[in-house]
């Protein structure tokens, strides 16, 4: 029931009177006084709740933020200085982003779903459903912590699994989501079994060789963003080197061409899935990539050597 007196002589709204005001009901002022974003200046001599002339003010800032969907104990903290304006406006941004981006990874997942074979649908669901939203690429972190060597140093072990992560795209396409939904269905399934099956052969000194195949990694990237093509003559000596030093050895055309044979001989359906997967995620060039087109150079080197 509104409270439909006379104005008060001290500047004091009754309820009514400060609904009235704002275009809000009874209700909502009832409901975000009882809140404590609503202080009262007092009570009349019946009872019935006053409001300061501020109130018009911070009623509508309050419907403001909630039409915002700002949540009433971060308005509290704003009207209270505890919290700025923009800090919140910032998380606001920040949740809402996120909860886009939810939506887009859901709208792909859909359609991946919605254009697959019948035949198709039920394993394409089960590798989609096995993805948190948003996705997470903590299971591919955790599966190539177990694969890189047990002695390779913290700091490279972190280096190359992130490295080696695929970024996950804002705006994702059907084919995006299905591929990284594959790929974490590879990382979770990998037994250690699997793993020793498919992991690198290990060096002896295994910084020397990630510390140099890292540095190789990134000339090849430089040579292909500078035009350059196949001409990656200075990543290729680096990638060479890297292998030789951490074999104790030095580079030479004989090294060249048992290197040529050993990772030939080392190829992995696995891993080669992995990085055909994370192509599709990556925009710029894989790890996986890189060292494709060093392998091809050196099988080029050696032949033509």
């Amino acid at each position: 029931m509104t409270d439909d007196r006379p104005p008060a002589d001290d500047g004091t709204l009754s309820i009514g009177e400060l609904a009235a005001r704002t275009g809000a009901t009874v209700k909502t002022v009832r409901f975000y006084s009882d809140q404590g974003l609503l202080p009262e200046a007092g009570r009349s001599g019946g009872g019935h709740r006053r409001y300061g002339p501020d109130a018009p003010a911070r009623l509508r800032m309050i419907r403001s933020l909630r039409s915002l969907d700002v949540p009433v104990p971060e308005i509290g903290r704003v009207l209270d200085r505890g919290d700025t304006l923009e800090a919140v406006v910032a998380r606001r941004l920040a949740d809402t982003g996120a909860q886009l981006a939810a939506l887009r990874w859901r709208e792909a997942a859909l359609r991946v779903l919605a254009e697959s074979a019948p035949e198709e649908r039920a394993e394409r669901l089960a590798a989609i459903g096995a993805v948190g939203v948003p996705p997470s690429t903590a299971a591919l972190a955790h599966y190539w912590r177990r694969l890189l060597p047990v002695r390779l140093s913290a700091r490279l072990r972190s280096a190359v699994t992130e490295a080696a992560l695929p970024s996950v795209p804002d705006d994702p396409t059907p084919e995006q989501v299905l591929a990284f939904a594959r790929l974490h269905t590879l990382a979770t399934a990998a037994t250690d079994g699997c793993l020793a099956s498919h992991r690198p052969d290990p060096a002896a000194h295994p910084d020397l060789l990630y510390d140099g195949l890292h540095e190789a990694y990134r000339l090849v990237d430089a040579a292909l963003r500078t035009g350059l093509g196949p001409a990656l003559g200075e990543a290729l000596d680096c990638y060479v080197a890297a292998h030789a030093r951490a074999d104790g050895t030095r580079d030479s055309p004989a090294f060249r061409r048992a290197l040529t044979a050993r990772l030939a001989a080392a190829d992995h359906p696995v891993m080669s899935r992995y990085w055909r997967l994370a192509g599709v995620l990556t925009s710029g060039l894989t790890l996986g990539a890189a060292e494709t087109r060093l392998r091809e150079a050196l099988t080029a080197d050696t032949a033509a050597g």
